[in-house]
């Protein structure tokens, strides 16, 4: 009778990727009417366990049940038969074609359905759980929260019972968020099973009904929400005591303009503003936050300071020390090496880690050397000193590294980052722009992101942080700017300012004044 209450049961599920064990008898089970959220750090084994029940993995070992019955899964197809869906956190749809298009697609007889049934069906199930829905929108017109919706009720109008959610929340606002929440709990109510993996101890906490915590490819055990702690659940997933405390030092109080950017406009390939007349000022000693649902122009706006963005209009005024004194460079047209040329103490580190960032398949030594490879005298290239800086950095950083011959392709996403950020601020840039640097990093390791950044802002550099977690925004900045639809809607000050008003200025709607623009 138990296992029927289950509507789902892993027994001692087996992973392993040639010497690398994923998973190593990792037992839990997911019970009907209930939301099941998911942690562990990046490596623990969290993905590689959804995939397997949801067919795109097959283990080497252990039991599957759904509803008490022992199963077999070989594929997305036979999960979705037994009514499991999965929720994936890029996602697949089509954009030329509509919601309801989307939704069909691939089912048996979609080519002559009835279009008014068709909308009816979908309309009806929207209402059911909250959902609100356009079925005649084309996707490349939606939000990314339209988008989530087409995606869930995709699966829903497949029959899933069960639904797995990859870290859902995070490129919602605030106010999307509480949506999706409501959404969960009202299909929890109508006995969906529900399993969410997530970063966020916020949204575990405010969600869920229990919590499994893996660590290093183990199951560390099952908790109550209701009777346990963010801290806890750190500590857990850790495996030892983690302070969850984000330093923020005070800004310099004689701090200097260290970057000024003036109506800065650019155009997407298709002729669109993605930045529009955007200005602000970047001041030495402080952090600003920009924050901003996907696609408001965050990643047009650090790419065209680094140069790598083409610029239509405005400028980009570097201050630039020299013998002679203290000069702006207006850096728009500028090539990255043309920038450094110049003298512009400009340091990057863009949202793409190994494809914009670093090269995959190079060692530390390597990546080190792509900073520095032109400073080499005659045909000559220094290797020492590069490789004393990857040897410096993985003592420093703590990087879990087999050494600096390793490729980095064959490290996790958290020594990735650390690498990209290390390199980086080895450069002893006067201005540092980082885009979401702690995406899909497990705690540990963003918190040794945020130290890191914290250590250059009190050394008197002016730190761009591009991020999209409100919480942290707020926590580690001391300026937050909020872009909607490649406008500034507002410089607010996070000390003084709530979630829910910064996100009225993610959605465009609400004002915020300027705090120091």
């Amino acid at each position: 009778m138990a296992d029927e209450l289950n509507a789902i049961k892993l027994v001692d599920i087996t992973k392993s990727f040639g010497n690398v064990v994923a998973n190593n008898r990792i037992s839990l089970d997911v019970r009907k009417g209930e939301i099941l959220a998911l942690l562990g750090e990046n490596g623990s084994g969290k993905t590689t366990l959804m995939n397997i029940l949801s067919g795109i993995y097959f283990p080497d070992g252990g039991r599957i049940y759904v509803s008490g019955r022992e199963v077999t899964i070989r594929s997305p197809k036979e999960a979705f038969e037994l009514g499991i869906g999965m929720i994936h956190q890029h996602f697949k749809l089509i954009d030329v074609l509509t919601a309801a298009e989307n939704i069909v697609l691939g089912l048996p007889g979609s080519v002559g359905i009835n279009r008014k049934a068709l909308f009816a069906e979908i309309k009806e199930l929207a209402s059911r759980y909250g959902f609100e829905i356009d079925t005649g929108k084309k996707i490349y017109d939606m939000s990314v929260s339209e988008k989530q919706t087409v995606e869930i009720i995709k699966v829903l109008y497949r029959g899933a019972d069960i639904l797995i959610l990859d870290e859902p929340t995070a490129v919602l606002t605030p106010q999307e968020t509480e949506k999706l929440f409501n959404v969960l709990r009202n299909m929890k109510a109508d006995g969906k099973a529900i399993i969410i993996i997530t970063h966020k101890l916020n949204e575990v906490l405010a969600v869920s009904d229990r919590v499994s915590i893996l660590r290093k490819g183990e199951s560390v055990g099952t908790v109550d929400t209701a009777k346990t702690t963010q801290q806890e659940l750190t500590d857990l997933m850790v495996g030892r005591r983690v302070s969850l405390e984000i330093d923020r030092p005070q800004p310099d109080e004689n701090a200097v303009e260290c970057l000024k950017i003036v109506d800065l406009t650019c155009k997407s390939p298709e002729g669109h503003r993605v930045l529009d007349s955007v200005s602000f000022s970047l001041y030495s000693g402080e952090i600003l936050g920009i924050a901003g649902i996907a696609g408001s122009g965050q990643r047009e706006l650090c790419e065209s300071i680094a140069g790598l963005y083409p610029v239509h209009g405005g400028a980009i005024l570097c201050r630039v020390q020299s013998q002679d004194g203290d000069y702006r460079e207006n850096i728009v047209g500028m090539k990255p090496t043309e920038i450094i040329k110049r003298g512009v103490a400009m340091a990057f580190v863009p949202e793409d880690r190994l494809g914009m960032g670093l090269v995959a398949s190079m060692d530390m030594t390597d990546n080190m050397m792509l900073k520095s490879y032109r400073s080499g005298k005659g045909i000559f290239t220094d290797r020492k000193t590069p490789r004393a800086m990857a040897e410096n950095l993985i003592k420093r950083l703590d990087i879990v590294t087999p050494g600096v011959s390793t490729p980095v392709r064959l490290l996790s996403g958290g020594n990735v980052q650390k690498v990209l950020v290390g390199r980086e601020i080895a450069s002893s840039p006067s201005v540092l722009v980082v885009a979401y640097p702690v995406r899909g990093l497990d705690i540990n390791s963003s918190y040794t992101i945020y130290d890191l950044l914290n250590e250059q802002k009190k050394k008197g550099v002016a730190v761009l942080f591009i991020g999209e977690d409100l919480d942290v925004l707020m926590e580690l900045c001391d300026r937050v700017m909020v872009l909607c639809g490649g406008r500034v809607t507002g410089i607010v000050d996070p000390k003084s300012t709530t979630k829910e008003q910064i996100g009225l200025l993610m959605a465009g709607a609400g004002s915020g004044k300027a705090a120091s623009s």
